[in-house]
């Protein structure tokens, strides 16, 4: 009894985390909002790699310091804080402006960033987010050291620093798709990686995996030239969550959504199948250039 009721709970509070998510395609991945804590987490793997960065920028400026004189030291000093300031800001928006919209921080974890409405995930909501990120922690924080360092900081300054960050870090806790202002602004969440659909151990699904999916003319004919080369970009570039976008698009084309299976599995074996079924058809001189020409 024990146990069924901790399974329900765990199918209620994943059930509370799930948002509909309509990709442009007509898609819904039925994301799940990432927790505080998984946010956090990947939080604290960023900042260990921004802090060893900047160590090692620490130390080689340090050996370059040895012997220079005091106007080198300074100009050395203010390359430093742009370097810092450069980091902090670039790291987070340079991740997350690829095709895996995340850091290292979140695939680790298997998060990524997406944009609300389902659209593709545009720069200005990436530097929108990380911007007030700037905001939010880094720039109340800096001016609290530097308040320190200049022997300038009083009571009321490191109380109102201290409230201003602790304003925007508990924000995620009073919404409940744990947003941060950021996220409210750029129109983001930050979502778990939907997991794709594994049914056999990776030595063994490839060749039993595509042997079990017949597809019909009809459903080849759904397709054509350009799909075909766009499908086998996905399959390169080996983006788990591309895959798994692409390969619903296609099993709703094809009428094939309830079929379990893995996703990379499904897309080869449609490749391979669309691929015969186009060459053959130009050996009788019938083209078909894209899913829009009958």
């Amino acid at each position: 009894m024990a146990e069924a009721h901790t399974a329900t709970g765990g199918s209620r509070a994943q059930d509370g985390n799930r948002r509909t998510f309509v990709t442009p395609e007509g898609v819904d991945l039925k994301l799940d909002i990432a927790t505080i804590g998984e946010r956090a987490g990947a939080f604290m793997l960023d900042l260990a790699v921004i802090i060893l960065t900047l160590m090692v920028l620490t130390i080689v400026l340090l050996l370059v310091l040895v012997g220079t004189g005091k106007a080198l030291a300074q100009i050395l000093a203010m390359i430093w804080l742009l370097g810092f300031f450069t980091l902090r800001n670039g790291y987070f928006a340079i991740f997350e402006l690829g095709p895996r919209a995340a850091t290292p921080g979140k695939r680790l974890m298997r998060l990524r960033v997406v944009a609300r409405d389902g659209s593709r995930l545009r720069g200005h909501q990436v530097v929108a987010r990380n911007a007030m990120r700037e905001l939010e922690l880094f720039l109340p924080l800096s001016f609290l050291a530097y308040q320190s360092s200049a022997g300038m900081a009083t009571f009321a300054t490191g109380l109102f620093g201290l409230l201003w960050t602790g304003i925007f870090l508990l924000f995620p806790f009073f919404n409940r798709d744990r947003l941060r202002v950021g996220d409210l602004i750029a129109g983001t969440w930050v979502v778990r990686l939907p997991r794709r659909s594994l049914n056999h151990s990776v030595a063994s699904r490839a060749e039993p995996e595509q042997a079990r999916y017949g597809f019909t003319d009809a459903q080849l004919n759904v397709y054509g030239e350009f799909e075909l080369q766009k499908l086998e970009e996905v399959l390169r570039r080996n983006d788990e969550y591309s895959m798994i976008v692409v390969a619903r698009t296609i099993r709703e084309r094809l009428g094939m959504a309830g079929d379990g299976g893995d996703e990379h599995a499904f897309l080869e074996a449609y490749y391979t199948a669309l691929c015969q079924r186009l060459e053959r058809n130009m050996l009788f001189g019938k083209r078909k250039k894209d899913k829009y020409q009958r």
